[in-house]
């Protein structure tokens, strides 16, 4: 299965939070920075390629699959909140969309309401199905949010990656705090 972002999230943490957690008092010149280092933070934990392999903020993805063989359709980075739409391509491969009451959202499963998929005896092709649905926090846990604006911290003050306070470079770890604050979200596939 391949998931693609067919609408990314809105920032999990604003210029705002970001400013009084380093206490900028608003300096101007420091935001296009400070919005950068909060989008690699958020690149690096957020669905589908991040760290924490869930979702954070609300987007939309779509989900790509083989029609044979499933039971239910897992469908990644949850928390799924609601089914866009599903599409496959029929025998001939002309694409068909489905009606979303021939399917029950049960968390991240998808699962046909009926006794069979829409799909039965559907094209074979790799990526015949696609799954569009809307994921992410509504409100993302203030664990996940304290741990990026720790994690921006991090990334502003040692902006390399080495620190240069001795006369031995030292490496720079990302704090273990973060870490442990991040670790109960964490989905391993």
């Amino acid at each position: 299965m391949r998931v693609v972002v067919v609408e990314g999230p809105e920032p999990v943490v604003t210029w705002e939070e970001a400013d009084a957690h380093l206490r900028l008092d608003g300096d101007a010149e420091q935001k296009p920075y400070v919005e950068s280092l909060i989008a690699s933070v958020t690149a690096h934990l957020d669905a589908p390629k991040g760290w924490l392999g869930i979702a954070l903020g609300r987007q939309t993805l779509q989900a790509r699959f083989s029609l044979l063989g499933h039971d239910a359709v897992l469908l990644p980075y949850g928390p799924v909140s609601e089914l866009v739409n599903v599409k496959y391509l029929d025998a001939a491969g002309v694409e068909q969309t489905a009606s979303n009451d021939e399917f029950e959202l049960l968390g991240n499963e998808l699962i046909p309401a009926g006794t069979v998929w829409p799909w039965v005896g559907g094209s074979g092709r790799r990526e015949a199905g696609r799954v569009t649905y809307l994921t992410g926090y509504e409100e993302v846990p203030v664990p996940i949010k304290a741990a990026i604006l720790m994690m921006v911290a991090d990334l502003y003050r040692f902006r390399t990656t080495a620190s240069d306070m001795n006369i031995t470079a030292t490496a720079i770890p990302m704090a273990a705090t973060a870490e442990a604050l991040l670790q109960p979200y964490r989905v391993y596939s």
